[in-house]
């Protein structure tokens, strides 16, 4: 792919964009435990811009004992030259002045561990009762897109919104540029990805080959704003945005690039560009996220979505939303609050297959399947998909056309570093034809053809399951690693 770098003085610009605060935290570990580095952060205290984000006139969850990020990246194209946005990051259009991405971070308070949620930008929810930014008058509580709040309310609604809705308490906020995630990308000296198949999106201005490509800051930046490739729209989205960090973080803490002092610099300037804060933000909190995130790998970061019930969950004056799964959300959050690893053992939920459980090594609910239709059947896809989900697996509840024709025989394409998991959805599907994809990642997909009869129960023994509840988060509830959905 061609460079397209922006010249410094496009990157001057401000504007807030999707989260790519990671990498300039891992820098900042570095710098921490280095001669100076208290020194430096101190300066990096006082560059980074701040906003207002807490209200704390209203009652707020309980100090859970972990410290807990909102990143959110907001749709807004004011101060950036029309030529940039259209012809370098191919981001034209208006501006809905809302927030279009939004993660929860979660960073361990012994150090080493982070959990990643991402949360689906039209996701339904209660938005709490506030004052108008635009007129002022106070509206009653009501429902609404969870990425509007921060056009009704600014950051303390969007904060507000998130520990309403998940019982979680939001320690610190973060609101990024994307000119800064671009710049970051480009300081890093671009970043790999990789896809089993080609990706074009007119939209988003993306067209990548199968296999691994190494993106530029505005490549990558259009690989993770991507939503028209497939039927799968937001939620692929988050998936690509999950394995570009997962990705990102692979890039800064194996390669060594971090290590020099120049390439440090030009990362953690770039990140500080115009990135904003919640005022509470110190720099002794900068101290200890630098030395905990100090030893922060792939392996010990887990990456999910918030699970959906609905994916075109239709409203009146919203439109289509996404209905959240309650009781997988519930778990889900749950899990965040107390600090446990996302990617523990699932519990057995085969026990709901008509069939009686084929005994496998990993768990349905630990394995994340996309369903494609193949055969050309109206419905057969969210048939699959549904009687797959029952059955235990994570499945992405939005499957898509495969197109190509009609196909008789159904097929399950994986990763081979995933040769357990497979065998898993094997005997879920016993008369599926495997197909070997390398680099496909920690998403499986069966593309279903006319010969679909139905799902074999499966479960996991005895042996496999957790000693106590506590360990374990509800099948409805999907995480990987970022060794799993990184490239090989």
């Amino acid at each position: 792919m061609p460079s397209t770098a922006l010249r410094p003085e496009q990157v001057r610009t401000p504007r807030r964009r999707w989260g790519r605060w990671l990498a300039g935290a891992v820098s900042l570990a570095v710098l921490a435990t280095s001669c100076g580095g208290r020194a430096l952060l101190d300066g990096v205290g006082d560059a980074i811009g701040r906003v207002d984000a807490f209200d704390r006139s209203h009652d707020r969850p309980a100090d859970d004992g972990v410290t807990t990020f909102l990143v959110v990246g907001t749709d807004d194209r004011d101060g950036i030259p029309a030529d940039t946005l259209k012809n370098v990051l191919h981001a034209g259009g208006e501006s809905c002045h809302c927030t279009d991405t939004m993660m929860i971070v979660q960073l361990a308070e012994d150090g080493g561990r982070a959990s990643v949620v991402s949360i689906p930008r039209d996701s339904y929810v209660t938005i709490p009762a506030h004052q108008d930014l635009a007129g002022g008058r106070q509206v009653p509580e009501g429902h609404g897109k969870i990425n509007a709040a921060y056009g009704m309310g600014g950051a303390p609604l969007t904060v507000r919104t998130v520990e309403q809705n998940t019982g979680l308490r939001i320690d610190h906020y973060l609101q990024i540029n994307f000119l800064s995630f671009v710049s970051t990308v480009d300081a890093l000296g671009g970043v790999e990805v990789c896809s089993s198949r080609p990706l074009k999106d007119e939209y988003s201005g993306l067209d990548l080959p199968a296999g691994t490509t190494r993106l530029d800051g505005a490549g990558a930046l259009k690989y993770v704003r991507a939503r028209h490739l497939d039927g799968s729209s937001d939620l692929g989205r988050m998936q690509r945005q999950q394995k570009f960090l997962a990705q990102l973080l692979h890039q800064a803490t194996s390669s060594g690039t971090l290590l020099n002092p120049v390439k440090l610099t030009r990362v953690t300037d770039a990140v500080l560009r115009s990135v904003k804060a919640d005022k509470d933000l110190s720099t002794e909190d900068l101290v200890r996220l630098a030395t905990r995130l100090k030893d922060l790998s792939p392996a010990r970061a887990d990456f999910t979505t918030v699970p959906v019930a609905d994916i075109n969950y239709q409203v009146e004056g919203w439109g289509s939303t996404v209905r959240w799964d309650a009781a997988g959300a519930k778990a889900l959050f749950a899990a965040v609050r107390e600090g446990r690893p996302l990617t523990g053992r699932a519990d057995d939920a085969a026990s709901t297959a008509s069939s009686a459980p084929v005994q496998v090594t990993v768990p349905p609910g630990q394995i994340h399947v996309q369903v494609l239709n193949g055969a050309g059947v109206v419905g057969l896809g969210a048939r699959v998909d549904d009687d797959l989900r029952k059955a235990g697996f994570a499945t992405t509840g939005a499957p898509f056309n495969a197109g190509g024709g009609s196909t008789t025989r159904t097929v399950v394409r994986y990763d081979p570093r995933w040769d357990e998991s497979v065998k898993t959805i094997t005997a879920a599907l016993p008369h599926a034809e495997l197909v070997a994809t390398p680099g496909l990642g920690a998403t499986m997909q069966v593309i279903a053809g006319t010969d679909y009869t139905g799902v074999t129960g499966v479960a996991a023994p005895p042996s496999a399951a957790p000693s106590a509840p506590s360990t374990s988060v509800a099948p409805a509830v999907a995480a990987s690693t970022g060794t799993e959905i990184s490239c090989p």
